[in-house]
C-alpha cells in the first residue's frame, strides 16, 4: 500500500508526444557492455522497466565512426547494422511498459579514434582528452553540415529501433556540442564562436535537426551542462540562464547535470545525497518544459521535496537504479525495508574504464541479468531439502545466507563475533565510508524476515563442531587478514620490518593507535584505504607520510573517478606525499625506502610504520575440515567463499556470496564450459577470389 506522502512521486509526466507513467527516470549511464554485449545490456536495462522505472536511457551512443571511444564499449548507431541491438534492447524495456531512450552522442575531442583512426573533429585545433598522441582538427563549415547529417541519420535509426526518446547531449565535457557552448573549448571566430547565440548555435541547429526529424513520433531531451565549474574559463549559470533564453522551449524535455562526469556522480565520500541541487534549483522556472536532474537520490523525502519545491520534474537516477532496478516498485508498495539504497561507492563506474560489464556492491545480479540469469528480487527454488552451514556474517556470508534463504534451504549463519557485518561494518566507521554500513542493514533486514535462517552470534567454530553439526554444505566466509610483512604488489617476498613499530589496517581499524606521532604509510594497495587511513590518522593528530609506489596516490580510484580528489584532501590535510617510492626496509626511528625508477634510496623518521599491502584468506577452518574430512570419508561439501576464498573488493564479496547460493545443487564453474551466456561475433563473409 502506497503512503500518501509519495503519491506525486507517481503521478504521470507528459514528454512532448509521450507521457512517463510516473517520476522515476533512469537518466542514461556507462556499463562495460555497450556494442559488445547488447543482449546483457537489453535485459539489464529491461529489469529497470520492470521494477518500475517510467523512462529507461541507453549509455552515450556513438552517432557516427569518426566519433569513437575505443577501447572504452558504448553504444553505437553508426548505420542500420546496429539497429538491431538497439531494437532487442527497446523490446525489453517495453516489454514492462517503460519508454526507452537513447543518447546521441558526437564527442569531438574526447574520443581519440583509436579504431578508426580518422582524426577527432572539435571545435577548435586541441589535443583529445588524455594522454593519447592524437590531436582534433577543427571542423570546418562543411564538417558542421557533416555533424548535423550525421546526427539526423542517427535520429531516423533511433526511430526506427523504437525509441521514444532521443537525446541531443551538451554534458558533462563529452560531446562536441558543449565544446561549442563553452568558451573553454571553442576559439573560433566564425559564426560558431565569439558571442555565446554564436557559440550555442550548433546546439540550435542539432536540436531543430532533431524536432523536425522526429516530427512527433518521439520526444527530444537535452541533457546540458548548466556549469562546468571552472570559473569564467568556462560554462558558468550566468550563460546556461540565457542559452535557456534562446533554445529553453525547443526540447520536450530538459536534464540537467553540473561538471564533468566525476561531479556528475560524486561518491559518498566526497558529497552526499542532492548535492547537485544548488546548482539546478531555479532553471526550471526558465522553461516550460519538464526538468530531470540527478544527485543519487536514495530517500522517497528527499525525492517528494525536489519535485513540491519546484526544483525538478522527474527524479533522475543512475546509481540509486543500479544499486535497486525495483526502487520505485517498493516505494509504491510501501516497502521501505527492502530497499537497496546506493552506498555511493562507485564500483559501477569501474566497469565502464575497466571495459567489463557493470558490477554493484549492494545488487551482484547487476550485469548478470542474462549472462547468468540472476533477478534483483527473485531465485530459483532450492533443488534439494540439504541444510546449509555459512560461517561468517562479512559481506560474502550474509549474501549467501540471504540468497540461500531466498531459495527455500534451511541456513544457519554462524558468526565469531557479537555483530553481523565484518569488514564491511568496521570499515564503515572510518572517515567517508558511513553509507557503507547500508550493505549490512539491508541484509540484516532480509534475514531477519526469512524463518529459515537462524543467526548464531558469537560462535566461534572450529573443524570438530562443524562436523558434529548435520549439514549438508558448509560455506566459509571467514574474511582475510592484512599482512604485516611487506608483501604486496611490489614485493613478493617478505620484507625485513622489524625495527620499528608495525601496524596494519586491522589494528587502526580495531582501534590500536601508533605509540608516538610521526607515521609512515606505506599503500601498495592503491585502493580507498590508504588514503582514508592516512585522514584518520591525520584527525587523531598524527603527522603523516604517505609511500606510494605508483605516481599517484589510490591510483586505482581513478576507476572510481575520485582519485584527484582523494590526492586534494591528503594534501590539504598535510600528509606529505612520496610517490614512485617504495618501502625497502627499517632502521631503529625510521623507514628506507627506493625510488621505483632509479632505486635511489632515503630515510623516513618515523615512530610507525602502517603497512596497506595485501591480505592473506582466513581459510584454516576450510583446511582443518578438508583434512578431517579425508580422514572420515564422507561429510558435507566445504566451499571457501569472498575474502576467505581470494581477497578482493567488498563488491567481489558479496558477488561471490551470491555465485555460491545460486551453483549450490548445480554444476559450477569447475566444469569444461563457461558457466554464463557470452554473445560471440558473427563471421563476416569472405570476398570472392
Amino acid at each position: 500500500m502506497r503512503d500518501p506522502r509519495y503519491d506525486v512521486l507517481f503521478e504521470p509526466v507528459p514528454i512532448g508526444p509521450v507521457t512517463a507513467r510516473n517520476r522515476f527516470y533512469q537518466v542514461p549511464h556507462c556499463n562495460g557492455m555497450g556494442h559488445r554485449d547488447p543482449t546483457a545490456h537489453a535485459f539489464m536495462r529491461g529489469t529497470k522497466a520492470e521494477g518500475g522505472w517510467a523512462v529507461v536511457c541507453t549509455e552515450e551512443v556513438e552517432i557516427h565512426h569518426t566519433t569513437e571511444l575505443s577501447p572504452y564499449i558504448e553504444g553505437r548507431i553508426w548505420d542500420d547494422a546496429d539497429v538491431p541491438a538497439h531494437a532487442r534492447l527497446v523490446e525489453k524495456v517495453h516489454e514492462h511498459g517503460a519508454l526507452a531512450g537513447i543518447e546521441l552522442t558526437h564527442s569531438g575531442i574526447f574520443a581519440a579514434n583509436l579504431w578508426t583512426r580518422r582524426a577527432p573533429l572539435g571545435a577548435g585545433h586541441l589535443p583529445v582528452s588524455g594522454t593519447s598522441p592524437v590531436q582534433a582538427r577543427r571542423m570546418s563549415l562543411d564538417d558542421i553540415g557533416d555533424l548535423r547529417r550525421w546526427h539526423r541519420q542517427a535520429v531516423a535509426r533511433s526511430l526506427a529501433a523504437g525509441y521514444d526518446l532521443v537525446y541531443v547531449y551538451a554534458g558533462h565535457g563529452l560531446t562536441t556540442l558543449q565544446h561549442f557552448l563553452s568558451r573553454r573549448f571553442n576559439d573560433r571566430t566564425d559564426g560558431y564562436g565569439g558571442s555565446l547565440e554564436n557559440r550555442a548555435r550548433l546546439l540550435r541547429e542539432v536540436l531543430e535537426d532533431t524536432l523536425d526529424e522526429v516530427d512527433g513520433r518521439a520526444a527530444v531531451a537535452c541533457r546540458l551542462c548548466v556549469d562546468e565549474l571552472v570559473g569564467a574559463a568556462g560554462l558558468e549559470r550566468g550563460e546556461i540562464e540565457e542559452v535557456l533564453g534562446l533554445v529553453g522551449e525547443l526540447p520536450d524535455l530538459w536534464d540537467f547535470m553540473v561538471g564533468d562526469w566525476d561531479f556528475d556522480s560524486l561518491t559518498a565520500r566526497f558529497g552526499d545525497e542532492g548535492s547537485q541541487e544548488p546548482y539546478v534549483r531555479g532553471l526550471k522556472q526558465l522553461t516550460s518544459k519538464p526538468v530531470v536532474g540527478v544527485g543519487r537520490f536514495t530517500s522517497p523525502d528527499t525525492m517528494v521535496r525536489m519535485v513540491t519545491d519546484g526544483v525538478l520534474d522527474l527524479i533522475g537516477a543512475a546509481r540509486p537504479s543500479i544499486a535497486d532496478p525495483f526502487l520505485p516498485r517498493k516505494i509504491e508498495e510501501g516497502r521501505f525495508e527492502d530497499i537497496r539504497e546506493c552506498i555511493g561507492c562507485n564500483v559501477c563506474v569501474t566497469g565502464d574504464f575497466t571495459i567489463t560489464p557493470i558490477r554493484c556492491t549492494q545488487n551482484p545480479s547487476m550485469g548478470e541479468e542474462w549472462r547468468r540469469g540472476w533477478h534483483p528480487e527473485r531465485m530459483r527454488p532450492k533443488t534439494s531439502d540439504a541444510k546449509v552451514l555459512v560461517v561468517g556474517a562479512g559481506p560474502a556470508g550474509l549474501e549467501a545466507a540471504m540468497s540461500l534463504g531466498r531459495r527455500g534451504y534451511d541456513v544457519v549463519l554462524a558468526e565469531a563475533t557479537d555483530a553481523l557485518g565484518g569488514r564491511v561494518a568496521r570499515e564503515a566507521r572510518l572517515p567517508g565510508l558511513a553509507t557503507w554500513i547500508r550493505v549490512v542493514d539491508y541484509r540484516r533486514g532480509q534475514l531477519d524476515r526469512l524463518p529459515n535462517v537462524e543467526l548464531a552470534l558469537g560462535s566461534r567454530l572450529d573443524a570438530a563442531e562443524v562436523l558434529a553439526y548435520d549439514f549438508d554444505h558448509v560455506a566459509v566466509a571467514t574474511g582475510a587478514r592484512w599482512r604485516r610483512d611487506g608483501v604486496g604488489r611490489w614485493h613478493q617476498r617478505p620484507v625485513a620490518l622489524g625495527d620499528v613499530e608495525l601496524l596494519t589496517p586491522d589494528d587502526l581499524i580495531a582501534g590500536a593507535r601508533p605509540s608516538g606521532r610521526r607515521v609512515v604509510l606505506y599503500d601498495d594497495d592503491h585502493y580507498y584505504l590508504g588514503g582514508v587511513l592516512a585522514e584518520l590518522l591525520v584527525a587523531e593528530g598524527c603527522q603523516v607520510t604517505l609511500v606510494t609506489p605508483e605516481a599517484r596516490v589510490s591510483a586505482w580510484t581513478e576507476n572510481t573517478m575520485e582519485q584527484h580528489r582523494v590526492q586534494r584532501r591528503l594534501l590539504g590535510l598535510g600528509v606529505e606525499l612520496r610517490v614512485t617510492e617504495a618501502v625497502t626496509g627499517t632502521a631503529p626511528g625510521s623507514v628506507r625506502t627506493a625510488c621505483t625508477y632509479s632505486d635511489a634510496e632515503r630515510e623516513l623518521a618515523c615512530d610507525a610504520l602502517v603497512l596497506v599491502t595485501a591480505r592473506l584468506p582466513e581459510d584454516g577452518l576450510a583446511d582443518a575440515l578438508g583434512v578431517a574430512l579425508a580422514d572420515r570419508g564422507d561429510g558435507p561439501t566445504v566451499e571457501l567463499v569472498g575474502d576467505a576464498y581470494a581477497p578482493g573488493t567488498i563488491a567481489a564479496a558479496v558477488w561471490d556470496g551470491r555465485r555460491y547460493a545460486e551453483e549450490l545443487d548445480e554444476p559450477t564453474a569447475s566444469g569444461d564450459t563457461p558457466p554464463f551466456r557470452r554473445e560471440i561475433v558473427a563471421l563476416a563473409p569472405l570476398a570472392d577470389g
